[in-house]
């Protein structure tokens, strides 16, 4: 037993010598992973995230600059006909007729007025 630990002594010896001289290559080789890494990172935060909330902001803020008289609104759950755009707010006619201002920022949906009387028409002749 003693006999293999000094045949094998040496190698250890030489292996903490080699570990030694490839340390300062190892440190700058990690630190380009590290980098590298980050960098993916980034990138896949961009592409999962960032980018689609981007997308959907804007087609949001397309669809509430393009509203008119007459759309079929829903804000916060509520849904009404767009009577009067204001600079910040809008006004909806309620289904009873009471009206009521929202804040833009508020609209989840827009629906042209056309496409609410055709779905309308197709509920009244699908129920009668």
């Amino acid at each position: 037993m003693k006999k293999a630990l000094y045949l094998l002594a040496p190698l250890f010896a030489s292996a903490t010598l080699f570990a030694e001289e490839a340390a300062p290559a190892a440190r700058q080789q990690s630190m380009w992973q590290t980098l590298m890494m980050i960098g993916i990172a980034l990138v896949f935060f961009y592409m999962i995230l960032w980018r689609p909330e981007q997308k959907r902001r804007k087609k949001m803020q397309q669809q509430r600059e393009g509203m008119k008289k007459g759309d079929r609104v829903t804000a916060m759950g509520i849904v009404g006909t767009l009577v009067r755009t204001e600079q910040e707010t809008v006004i909806l006619k309620m289904v009873d007729g009471a009206k009521i201002e929202v804040m833009k920022a508020a609209i989840s949906d827009v629906k042209p007025g056309s496409e609410v009387q055709v779905e309308t028409t197709e509920a009244q002749t699908n129920g009668a």
